[in-house]
Formats: structure tokens, C-alpha cells, sequence
């Protein structure tokens, strides 16, 4: 345990409420339990290969425990084995990672912190293959990384999108209007689910149950017979029709994950309305989640994992990633977490909940 005196810290990926918090509970952990030294790499891995770094200490990060975003910046388009630079005006990809290596060298780094979702995870498992001490942090709004219950961000951006559809419920039955609500989430349906059942959704569309336009229909037409003049809708970004793809918004060819998926707001908005002749509007959340600060959850997940991150790496247990499950904190081994990501159970607990309460899911 005493040969830890130095220790790297960054934040990867998309932004997400939290962040913060965790800078804060590492930093003031590091050095009040343990009296180490902490640095902060700018922007996510991009910092660790251009050697772009603050000291962290007490005055840097007091008080920002309950913003939003990250004081150190992030990146998903900078992963040290796939840098982007350009050439002749030419985008060309190369591998960094060597950079990377010999900057935790000169800062004589004892072992890094990684706060990230899937993508920053696969990036940490591979330094932690090539020897550098790693400790992951799970952060995602969309709370698709496994073997943990949640991750950092996902609470808050559910708190945002149910505060919307309490808002949308009341236009929606002024106008006795459909209204189509549009959440991230990428291939998993944790956001819609949890915001739908949280909002009074009548539909629930998740990337887990392929729908068909035709159950949809005929739960919309049920509803006008039985006297509801206006429904709800929450579609997560990665669903897609039985047979069908999800709908890709944009390629970003610097990502390791380059796919952006969107649209099928839209798509189901103007089917809909083809369909069955109801006036429909549609809502596409966007970014609005990943913003603001973090609510009270996330703010203590996310200080539970900043202490449990550096109470792990002075236990030396490199490698992995910490997490709960259940009501304890535990570490996980990395390589296990990104092995899938976690979906939703389509014959899960919470979407027999919601079928209970006559939601549909627009499979039958």
C-alpha cells in the first residue's frame, strides 16, 4: 500500500450528470485518507496522449460535487489505439498508445482511475492488458455497462426525461394529441423504461422487444373507443420495428463507435398519423439529457464510487471495475463488464410491471 503516491484520473466518453462528483469524491479521498497526489488528464484519453493535465487538489475541486459535466472535459473520439490526426488534409487514424504509456511514465503514475461507459471500458481493459494499473468507474446514461445495477448519470437523465413527459402530458391532453417522446439510451431500454413507468406512458418502445406499427394502432384506436383522447409514446433511440434495423442518425468515423442513431421519433410520429388520422407531435429529448446536475442518486452513487476507486487501487485490486449490486459496493473485473452489455430482460420484472398497468410494448 505505501508504494502508492501518485495517481491519474480522467473522464471518458459522453458527458453525463455526476461526473463531477466522482472528481471530487476521488480527489478529496486521495488525499485526506491517503495523502496522494492526483491528476487530472484534460478531455478524456486525449489528455493521456498529449500529455494535457492539471494537479487536482482540494481548492480545484471544491464545490463541484453537485454541477453538472466535468471540470477535467471529455471525449469519444480520441481513443489512444485509433488517434485521429490529419495528413496532407487527409483524416488518417493511428496508434498512440506508446505516447500514452511513456506520459504515465514521466508523471510516475502508480495507477490511473477511468471513468467511463462501454466504450471507455473496452480502452481501460486494454491498458490494463499492456500493465498499467487500472481502476474503472461505470458512467452512462444509458446504464447499459454490466455487472453493475447502475451506472453514474443514469438517474438523473430518467429524472429529466419523466419531468418531461409530466410536462408533455398535459399539452398532449389539451390538444387530445398523440405525443412521441424520443430518449437515448443506444441499444438498450433502461431510459425509457424506467422514465416511461415513472411518466404514465400508454406505449413504451425499448430496443429489447421489436414492435409492430399495427399493435401499435390497434392500442391507440382501443384507447379512443374507450374515451381517452390522447396518448403518450416513449420510444428509446435503438428500437427498431420486428425485422427492421435501428435508425442511424450520423457516422462519426473518429469514435470507436461510430454509430449515432436517432429518427424513429420521427418514423413513428408520421406513421401514426398516416395510420390511424390522430394529430401527433414528437419530442426528441436529446442532449438535454446528458445535461444539468446531478439529482441526489447520482450525486451519492457517484461519491460512493470515487471513494471505492481509490480505496481499490491502495488494495492493489487493478484491473477492475467497481460497482454495486445491490446494497453493497464491489469490484468486478473489468474484462467481465464489457463481455455484453446489459439490456433490458423482456420477461423481466419491470416490463411485467408495465404490462400490468396496460402499457404496451407494441409486440402484441
Amino acid at each position: 500500500m505505501s508504494a502508492i503516491r501518485k495517481i491519474g484520473v480522467l473522464t471518458g466518453g459522453g458527458d453525463s450528470p455526476g461526473l463531477n462528483a466522482v472528481l471530487h469524491a476521488v480527489t478529496k479521498s486521495a488525499i485526506n485518507n491517503y495523502g496522494l497526489q492526483v491528476v487530472g488528464f484534460m478531455d478524456g484519453f486525449k489528455g493521456m496522449v498529449e500529455n494535457d493535465y492539471r494537479e487536482l487538489d482540494l481548492e480545484s475541486i471544491a464545490g463541484i460535487a453537485t454541477l453538472g459535466g466535468t471540470i477535467l472535459g471529455s471525449s469519444n473520439r480520441d481513443s489512444p489505439f485509433r488517434y485521429p490526426s490529419e495528413l496532407n488534409g487527409v483524416r488518417t487514424f493511428t496508434d498512440r498508445s506508446a505516447q500514452a504509456l511513456s506520459n504515465l511514465e514521466k508523471l510516475h503514475l502508480d495507477a490511473v482511475i477511468i471513468i467511463g461507459g462501454d466504450g471507455t471500458m473496452h480502452i481501460a481493459q486494454r491498458f490494463a492488458e499492456m500493465g498499467v494499473n487500472i481502476v474503472a468507474v461505470p458512467k452512462t446514461i444509458d446504464n447499459d455497462v454490466a455487472l453493475t445495477d447502475y451506472s453514474v448519470g443514469f438517474h438523473t437523465a430518467v429524472d429529466t426525461a419523466s419531468e418531461a413527459l409530466d410536462r408533455l402530458h398535459t399539452t398532449a391532453q389539451s390538444h387530445h394529441r398523440v405525443m412521441v417522446m424520443e430518449v437515448m439510451g443506444r441499444y438498450a431500454g433502461w431510459i425509457a423504461l424506467y422514465a416511461g413507468l415513472a411518466g404514465g406512458a400508454h406505449v413504451i418502445l425499448i430496443p429489447e422487444i421489436p414492435f409492430e406499427m399495427g399493435h401499435i394502432v390497434k392500442t391507440l384506436q382501443e384507447r379512443r373507443v374507450r374515451g381517452r383522447k390522447y396518448n403518450i409514446i416513449v420510444v428509446a433511440e435503438g428500437t427498431a420495428p420486428a425485422g427492421g434495423e435501428p435508425m442511424v442518425r450520423q457516422m462519426v468515423l473518429e469514435s470507436e463507435d461510430p454509430v449515432r442513431l436517432g429518427g424513429i421519433g420521427n418514423y413513428l410520429g408520421a406513421e401514426i398519423e398516416r395510420q390511424t388520422g390522430m394529430e401527433t407531435r414528437v419530442t426528441v429529448l436529446g442532449h438535454l439529457q446528458r445535461g444539468g446536475s446531478p439529482g441526489p442518486f447520482d450525486r451519492i452513487l457517484a461519491t460512493r464510487f470515487g471513494v471505492a476507486a481509490v480505496d481499490s487501487i491502495m488494495k492493489q485490486r487493478f484491473g477492475t471495475m467497481v460497482s454495486v449490486q445491490g446494497r453493497k459496493k464491489v469490484n468486478v473485473a473489468i474484462k467481465d463488464a464489457i463481455a455484453q452489455l446489459k439490456r433490458v430482460v423482456p420477461g423481466g420484472e419491470l416490463v411485467k410491471t408495465a404490462r400490468a398497468l396496460d402499457i404496451s410494448f407494441g409486440d402484441r
